[in-house]
């Protein structure tokens, strides 16, 4: 990309660890981020020592998906309690539709890792 088009104080090195430095923060403080991605590691490694990249590729987009429905999820909770830290019947709708969302996201993801660590326990 030339200079022309470079946005000022841009710099990708930081924000990837503006990104790292969340997904620590959210692995740390939030067991549920936390516990998910462990489960999915091991069928990660199974799934590319055997070559099964389309079994790979399905885990990564659902392991990704759950990881982002449960940072939105974590994110709008805590700015929910930053603006509102009183109990309030609106707040709690917000918190209960993100975390509907995060369930929807939990349910698909534990479906796929049930199903591809069944199939790879099979070539295992």
């Amino acid at each position: 990309m030339s200079r022309k088009y470079s946005t000022p104080g841009y710099h990708p090195i930081k924000k990837i660890k503006v990104v790292l430095k969340g997904l620590n923060v959210a692995v740390i403080t939030d067991f549920s981020v936390a516990y998910k991605l462990v489960l999915s590691i091991p069928i990660l490694l199974v799934a590319c020592m055997f070559y099964r990249w389309v079994d790979l590729s399905i885990i990564l987009l659902a392991t990704g998906m759950m990881l982002l429905a449960e940072l939105f999820n974590s994110a709008i909770e805590i700015l929910c309690d930053f603006v509102e830290p009183h109990q309030n019947p609106q707040i709690g709708a917000i918190k209960d539709i993100a975390a509907a969302a995060a369930g929807i996201a939990i349910f698909v993801w534990a479906t796929i890792l049930i199903i591809e660590g069944i199939q790879l326990s099979a070539i295992v």
